[in-house]
């Protein structure tokens, strides 16, 4: 009675020992045909580069005063007094009055002591009790034109020149644009996935191989830097101190060999 038993037994193992080799085998060629899939696969990084000069510069600047705490009234007055000699000034250059804004005011108190000084929640400065001797004001200005040369111009000179008249100003350095940008992405993107077949085709020459189509690409990182830097970050970089700049456009492909 047992006999027959264990012979079904064997009989079932073997059938399920082999199912599992007919399984094992599929897998084992299903892995080996991708793998020879992804190794007919060629993996190159392709790059165009242009040249741009900025269209768009953004100059801040800034002037202060400081008054007494009994008479912080006269130190507004010095304050619109400048205001009027620097937009004078400006608009003496050449520069449109509507390219200039000027940002609100600031009063910051001066303590009697540095020991004093303390910091409220949004980091204004606030003298402890009410030991406060006067205050120091600061105006900002921000000028955004599309003529580059005339503003980078009046911004070497300005605080010399208003200094001259009586007025403390301090000038920031330029900040420099190009305002179409997004306009050449997708052309120079087609020209580095171009440079990157030129690249695939050279590297196989000697093999006799040829380039099929493209199996994928993906876009790197996008640089913009000044035209002679050598700078390279991973995430991409704008240079905002020149004014002719170099784009730079990479692209990551994978071609089929036929």
């Amino acid at each position: 009675m047992d006999q027959p038993r264990i012979s079904l037994i064997n009989v079932a193992s073997a059938g399920i020992l082999g199912i599992s080799l007919i399984i094992g085998t599929l897998i084992a060629a299903n892995a080996f045909y991708k793998s020879k899939a992804l190794n007919n696969t060629i993996s190159v990084t392709g790059s165009a580069e242009k040249i741009i000069e900025s269209d768009t510069v953004k100059w801040v600047g800034s002037f202060s005063r400081q008054a007494e705490a009994a008479d912080i009234k006269g130190g507004n007055d010095q304050i619109k007094a400048d205001l009027k000699t620097v937009m004078d000034y400006i608009k003496s250059k050449g520069i449109d009055e509507k390219d200039v804004t000027f940002q609100t005011m600031i009063a910051s108190p001066v303590c009697d002591s540095q020991n004093n000084v303390m910091y409220d929640k949004t980091g204004n400065q606030i003298c402890a009790g009410n030991r406060v001797v006067g205050y120091s004001l600061q105006q900002g200005i921000i000028i955004e034109s599309k003529d580059v040369q005339r503003v980078s111009g009046i911004a070497k000179d300005a605080a010399t020149d208003l200094i001259n008249q009586g007025v403390l100003f301090t000038s920031n350095n330029p900040e420099y644009y190009y305002s179409k940008l997004g306009d050449i992405k997708l052309e120079m993107l087609t020209e580095a996935t171009k440079n990157a077949k030129e690249r695939a085709d050279k590297i196989i020459q000697s093999t006799g191989g040829k380039i099929g189509g493209l199996q994928n690409a993906g876009m790197g990182v996008f640089q913009v830097t000044p035209v002679n830097s050598t700078e390279i970050s991973d995430y991409g970089t704008y240079d905002n101190t020149s004014i002719e700049k170099k784009v730079t456009a990479i692209v990551r492909t994978s071609f089929i060999l036929n």
